[in-house]
């Protein structure tokens, strides 16, 4: 039998032990990072490891991540639905995921009111990340009020979807936007949209959760695309974008990489310091073939972008879609699917980090010009927060209006008032990365219970008590063990 100073010495090394800091557990395997890696195809683990930033690229575990993907939401912009709520519909879907080697889905609109673990737990089975778009049409930036419709109402329902999918590791990362600033003229709107950028990333961080990416997705408008990524990476740490995205149709096959300005592209954003990829590509002005999908994993691009999502999976009516859903049935759309299918097939990722860099810069603000004007946020100055929005950070966000709410952009108590510098900080842990609230399984879509696997939302230490406790019983173990020697 152990002696007593034993026992006192082995509670004080165990104490110190539990003092570390919490570590987000991913449970990745071998194979499911392989497949993170490269293509989805070949994984049946249920876990995935969490993707982060290095550079200007993203990394799964030690390899870097390349993303290869689709746009998929079934219904379109004009019907506000959840694809990830539905299990029938979203597994039918992944089946076709990956018999086409994806490892990634962008989803544009989301419940927030609504349970998401079938559906994310079938994606993480079949090795597939999320990228999610926070905003809906009911609660999003009005670009021609965006004082008005940057309010607390807001505020709530893009915390409460970060809630919702912040403890599944295979959300990917969150979009704060998307193309919001559309024209060469609504560039007033930028200032709000990298704030809600700022806000986002305070709330993931005060409410203990992962370090999960924020980023907007710009649209394909040659006047101000450039000046906004280089003002997305511009100022202070808390309010600069953790990523860039780009929706881009300049490649239509025929093309080249020289053909479709691709390569001035890759030269303008040379010197980023964040990570790139393109949010939507796939031109159908001629017979699209996916010929730059080749291009998209080759060095010339990978040293700058990291893959990208082809717009988009399901024919909507705007003549994108690679397949039609009809009920249970998916067929595809001219030879589309293949094409997809064969061009993601025959082209693998880049060895040695593609030529990622580390060395790339923080941005110079652009200045007040006929194609760049924030007025009258000018430079890095951003509005504050609302002030009724403070409470989310230490409180949560509560429960999600869902797509069934009242909307936002008219509910007032919007900001004009300029932040104060380096506002967005982390300052104070309240959370313990558990979410206030993520659904319940009975307001599924599908009546099984809640899965099991790493999709499901994490729980972590809360990592702001833990070491004062741990360290209050390792001196109470130090004292009992003198005392007995």
């Amino acid at each position: 039998m152990p002696s007593l100073s034993t026992l006192a010495l082995a509670l004080g090394a165990a104490s110190l032990a539990a003092a570390g800091p919490a570590k987000i557990e991913a449970r990745a395997t071998s194979s499911a990072t392989a497949s993170a890696s490269g293509s989805a195809s070949g994984t049946g683990s249920t876990s995935l490891p969490t993707v982060t930033t290095k550079g200007n690229a993203f990394f799964a575990g030690d390899d870097r991540f390349y993303i290869r993907g689709v746009d998929y939401q079934p219904g379109g912009s004009s019907k506000a639905a959840d694809p990830l709520i539905d299990f029938d519909s979203c597994s039918r879907d992944i089946a076709k995921f990956k018999e086409l080697g994806l490892n990634t889905i962008r989803v544009y609109t989301v419940d927030n009111s609504k349970n998401h673990d079938q559906c994310m737990s079938a994606l993480a089975e079949a090795g597939i990340y999320l990228v999610l778009d926070v905003n809906t049409p009911k609660y999003s930036l009005n670009r021609d009020e965006p004082a008005e419709s940057y309010n607390p109402t807001y505020l709530q329902s893009i915390f409460s979807t970060i809630d919702a999918f912040a403890g599944y590791t295979n959300t990917l990362c969150f979009f704060s936007g998307n193309e919001v600033i559309n024209t060469a003229n609504s560039t007033s709107a930028a200032p709000y949209v990298k704030a809600v950028t700022r806000d986002m990333k305070q709330y993931i961080g005060e409410r203990g959760y992962r370090s999960i990416p924020v980023g907007y997705s710009a649209a394909d408008v040659s006047e101000n695309q450039y000046l906004l990524g280089q003002y997305m990476d511009c100022g202070d740490e808390p309010s600069r974008s953790d990523f860039y995205a780009i929706n881009n149709y300049e490649w239509c096959d025929p093309s080249s990489f020289t053909t479709s300005g691709w390569d001035q592209l890759v030269e303008m954003y040379s010197n980023y310091s964040i990570p790139l990829f393109l949010s939507e590509y796939g031109c159908i002005t001629n017979t699209r073939t996916f010929k730059e999908t080749t291009a998209l994993y080759q060095t010339d691009m990978t040293k700058v972008f990291s893959g990208g999502l082809v717009y988009e999976y399901s024919n909507e009516g705007s003549g994108y879609g690679i397949v039609t859903i009809n009920g249970d049935s998916v067929t595809q759309v001219g030879s589309q699917f293949d094409d997809l299918k064969s061009a993601l097939a025959g082209v693998q990722n880049p060895s040695n980090g593609g030529g990622y860099s580390t060395d790339g810069k923080v941005q110079t603000c652009p200045d007040q010009s006929d194609d760049w004007d924030t007025k009258p946020f000018t430079g890095s100055a951003l509005p504050a927060m609302p002030s009724d929005a403070d409470k989310y950070m230490k409180d949560g966000a509560g429960d999600g209006p869902g797509l069934s709410g009242d909307g936002s952009q008219n509910a007032g108590g919007g900001s004009s008032s300029t932040a104060s510098a380096n506002a967005g900080a982390v300052s104070t842990t309240y959370g313990n990365g558990v979410a206030s609230s993520t659904g319940s399984s009975s307001s599924s879509g599908s009546s099984s219970s809640s899965s099991s696997s790493a999709a499901t939302p994490m729980h972590m230490a809360r990592a702001d008590v833990a070491p004062l406790m741990c360290g209050v019983v390792v001196f109470i173990s130090m004292l009992f063990g003198a005392a007995i020697l």
